[in-house]
């Protein structure tokens, strides 16, 4: 089973390494080490604490229900807009998320760059690469 290590699973919960250290000193989730002394959270183990860690997010932050689970919180970095349509980008951590939407949309939701937005994402079709 691979294990990461504090940095990695940081970036994996989109968090800092100092919040991941914290959890992980807090007993919220169970770190061994290696041999070098680096701590190490089993990938199982990060798996289970990832879903807690979202689901809590998800109740604590008071957003609407919504059937999209995939959301990425971020900023927006640009705005493109058209006679209709419009194409609004969010870089979210790692991830530069790209929409296309209504100018209309884009004009009540206000978006404007460097303020911060959460694209959500629903899809029935979705390409997984194994890293």
């Amino acid at each position: 089973m691979q294990s990461y290590t504090i940095g990695q699973a940081a970036r994996l919960l989109g968090v800092s390494p100092d919040t991941a250290r914290r959890w992980a000193d807090a007993g919220r989730v169970v770190t061994h080490r290696d041999e070098g002394g680096r701590r190490l959270i089993n990938g199982r183990d990060l798996a289970v604490f990832s879903v807690e860690v979202g689901q809590g997010a998800h109740l604590e932050d008071g957003e609407p229900c919504t059937s999209a689970r995939n959301a990425f919180p971020g900023i927006v970095t640009a705005v493109k807009l058209g006679d209709v349509a419009a194409q609004v980008e969010i870089q979210a951590g790692p991830h530069r998320l790209v929409s296309l939407l209504t100018r209309e949309a884009v004009e009540e939701l206000g978006l404007e760059v460097g303020m911060q937005a959460t694209a959500h994402v629903k899809s029935t079709g979705v390409h997984i690469d194994r890293t």
